[in-house]
């Protein structure tokens, strides 16, 4: 059997493991020995791949026969893990080379990274950065704010008012916290460009292209921070916002905040959010939730739009949305 190139060896799977599990994922199920003649391995090898196969999740077994796991289940988990490991691994090499240039010119390190500690601290710089932006604040939001709740983001008004451009990337999993949904369409009401991203690295604020907050490690609980001044990692951070944000999903409203553009009479305002959420990763579950709406309500509706759309299938109904800009 071919090995396609052995691509999944990216994600941490051996070779004879991505041969097992291709020749797997063809059949509803498969003995050792089914897979053994399959993949030309022996049949001790294929019973070693399968052993690490279910350890990480690809596989199954029922009694003597063998049962592929959903590669968009099983792989997606994998490849976002790796993504974040990836970017994390550019973020520390960034923090190496700029300490390793400023060495070279002399510039000390604590003129670029000022290290922050103590919630108090790192809350008084999260307003300070906020008030320090004149034209443009980009900011990435994951769920469960540790230092400054979602409630308490009064600088992001003022800030608006002041004609700052807010620019904000969400981790989908912030739209399932209680109000999130709706906070979200009031600050688009007010002017505030939202996307959502299927996974965000880290938190991180920057204010025009002059400072940067974010945490000083995964773990710190907020209590530590790092602010970042103009240097080569500030432009690093900023570059990873704008990669983000160009393959991140837009959430948009009217300007009133009762309509979305370019809606269909048929499509009513129910709808568009039943969309929007539904577009940013929610289950069914949870766009009822955040709407305050049954279950059986947002699958009526999707049922609906479906109809009227003309299309079989939700990926379908996906692509309708966009192009016909209804959510």
């Amino acid at each position: 059997m071919r090995r396609g190139g052995a691509v999944l060896t990216s994600l941490g799977i051996g070779p004879d493991e991505e041969q097992v599990y291709r020749a797997l994922v063809l059949r509803p199920s498969a003995t050792v020995a089914d897979l053994a003649a399959a993949t030309y391995l022996a049949e001790a090898d294929v019973a070693a791949a399968l052993r690490l196969l279910r350890e990480r999740g690809l596989a199954s077994a029922d009694g003597t026969e063998h049962l592929a796991a959903p590669p968009a289940v099983a792989l997606g988990q994998l490849v976002r893990d790796r993504r974040d490991e990836l970017r994390q691994a550019e973020l520390d090499l960034i923090l190496l080379a700029e300490a390793h240039r400023l060495a070279g010119d002399g510039r000390r390190a604590s003129d670029v990274v000022e290290v922050i500690t103590g919630v108090d601290g790192v809350r008084h710089r999260f307003f300070q950065i906020h008030q320090a932006a004149r034209h443009e604040f980009r900011a990435f939001v994951r769920p469960n704010p540790a230092v400054v709740e979602a409630a308490d983001h009064a600088e992001e008004e003022h800030a608006l008012h002041r004609g700052v451009r807010y620019r904000v990337v969400l981790d989908r999993a912030v739209l399932s916290g209680p109000g999130m949904a709706q906070r979200a369409t009031d600050t688009i009401a007010a002017g505030e460009e939202i996307r959502i991203a299927d996974s965000l690295p880290l938190k991180m604020l920057i204010a025009d292209n002059d400072l940067a907050l974010l945490p000083l490690a995964p773990d710190s609980g907020g209590a530590a921070a790092i602010l970042v001044h103009a240097s080569g990692l500030l432009e690093a951070l900023v570059a990873l916002f704008e990669g983000v944000w160009e393959r991140a999903y837009p959430l948009r409203t009217s300007p009133t905040g009762d309509d979305v553009i370019g809606r269909p009479a048929e499509v009513e305002e129910l709808d568009t959010r039943i969309l929007a959420l539904l577009l940013a990763g929610l289950t069914d579950q949870a766009v009822a939730g955040q709407l305050d709406v049954s279950l059986r309500t947002v699958q009526r509706r999707v049922h609906a739009l479906m109809e009227i759309a003309g299309v079989q299938t939700r990926i379908q109904l996906g692509w309708a949305a966009a192009r016909r800009d209804w959510a």
